[in-house]
């Protein structure tokens, strides 16, 4: 029998934890019935936990509780964070992971903290010097993975590279069956247009593309980032975190004032009836839990941040994300990329 996917789970990160984040354990366990391949180590207060495990009725058999009486507060510093957290269920859940008996690990807890531990912990892989953090997106032709969204203000052409390597890993962990086109978050699309920062990235991400592991596209400007040409954004952390509360903020837009227009009167109610079903799957694809998830690269293991203020749906969805990354195979993803770029 082939090993089972071991994902280790904070319970206690986030807000109106553990209960939001067991009703998501409940929801991922409910669409995997008919598979016996993952086991679930949880990580927090035992007897809240067992409370919140019987309220939901989730099947003992698949969840292995380790009791972390200890939680990372919302306001604690990253610089504080390895005096303070340690024996925490976040920092045990990272421990877990390193000492091999889980695979991937999932918090909803403080993101400065998380990566400071996660860093310590499981340190950095060889000649990477800078982690990423990767969402996903969706675009006109299925999904982006788009770095980094906050984990580096300044970045060089060297860091760049690495993102552009780990993002293209990523990605075809996730979509094995397409190609990873990597493109480089720009001001325009013409050669001439950057920093030279960008324009170093860009040489040298033309003499590392290939079939094999990523074709690079050239620049790409911040309107066309949802068109589908191509799939693995690379930009600096200040850059990419101000493109992602956009398009956040773009989205909630939208959505408030579409739904606003469609119920002022009682010709725009018709019309909402007869364009039900259409508008349901357009509020569908643009609903910010699916894609709930960030995964910091760069680590010796991979290392997911669900959003503190998601519900339990948009928990399941990264407990969801976290069982496809360990199913394909994202660290030997990496190292394959990373080895070719020395080669080359």
């Amino acid at each position: 029998m082939s090993k089972k996917i071991a994902i280790a789970i904070d319970a206690m990160g986030g807000d109106n934890s553990p209960d939001k984040t067991i009703e998501g354990i409940k929801i991922f366990v409910d669409k995997n019935k008919s598979n016996d391949d993952f086991i679930l180590n949880v990580f927090g207060r035992e007897n809240e936990i067992l409370d919140k495990l019987e309220k939901y009725k989730i099947n003992p058999s698949l969840i292995n509780i380790i009791n972390s009486n200890n939680v990372v507060s919302d306001d604690e510093k990253p610089l504080t964070a390895v005096k303070n957290s340690k024996n925490t269920s976040m920092w045990n859940c990272i421990q877990h992971q390193l000492d091999g008996k889980s695979d991937i690990s999932l918090s909803a807890g403080n993101t400065g903290v998380l990566l400071v531990i996660s860093r310590m912990i499981l340190k950095m892989i060889n000649d990477v010097n800078k982690p990423a953090l990767a969402g996903l997106w969706p675009n006109e032709n299925g999904m982006n993975v788009v770095l980094d969204l906050g984990a580096n203000i300044e970045c060089n052409d060297q860091n760049l590279i690495d993102f552009a390597e780990l993002g293209s890993a990523l990605f075809k962990s996730l979509f094995p069956t397409e190609k990873a086109k990597v493109a480089l978050l720009n001001v325009g699309s013409e050669e001439m247009k950057g920093t030279e920062i960008l324009k170093l990235a860009s040489e040298r991400l033309k003499g590392l593309s290939n079939e094999k592991n990523f074709l690079y596209n050239g620049y790409i400007e911040g309107n066309n980032i949802m068109s589908g040409e191509s799939n693995v954004i690379v930009t600096d952390g200040f850059t990419g975190n101000i493109a992602l509360k956009t398009a956040e903020g773009t989205s909630k837009f939208i959505i408030k004032n579409l739904k606003k227009s469609l119920t002022e009167n009682i010709v725009t109610r018709l019309s909402l009836l007869l364009s039900y079903f259409s508008l349901k799957k357009f509020k569908n694809k643009l609903d910010p839990r699916k894609y709930n998830g960030a995964i910091f690269l760069g680590l010796n293991g991979p290392v997911v941040k669900s959003h503190g203020g998601v519900d339990s749906y948009g928990f399941y969805h990264s407990i969801n994300l976290c069982y496809k990354i360990v199913k394909g195979n994202l660290m030997k993803q990496v190292k394959n990329n990373l080895r070719h770029s020395k080669i080359v």
